[in-house]
């Protein structure tokens, strides 16, 4: 379900007061115009993965761009 246009974009309240953030851990922060052409960490649960805002990505979450996944890795059998 998206949010309500007339609440406008959710962007947690410490991001709008300092801009010179670097390290996110609220994933869940609208993508605002401003942050275009700066570069934020953003905690995916183990570690912080550094990305950095283009115009394409506005209106999008900040969680969208850090995956929490971890791809399989599957063991190869020795050759005897």
């Amino acid at each position: 379900m998206t949010r309500s246009i007339w609440k406008g974009p959710f962007v947690d309240p410490v991001m709008l007061k300092k801009a010179s953030i670097r390290k996110l851990w609220s994933r869940r922060s609208t993508i605002l115009p401003s942050f275009v052409g700066k570069s934020f960490e953003i905690h995916n649960g183990k570690s912080f993965l550094l990305v950095k805002v283009t115009e394409q990505m506005i209106g999008h979450k900040f969680g969208e761009f850090a995956s929490t996944r971890k791809k399989p890795m599957h063991k190869k059998k020795a050759k005897k």
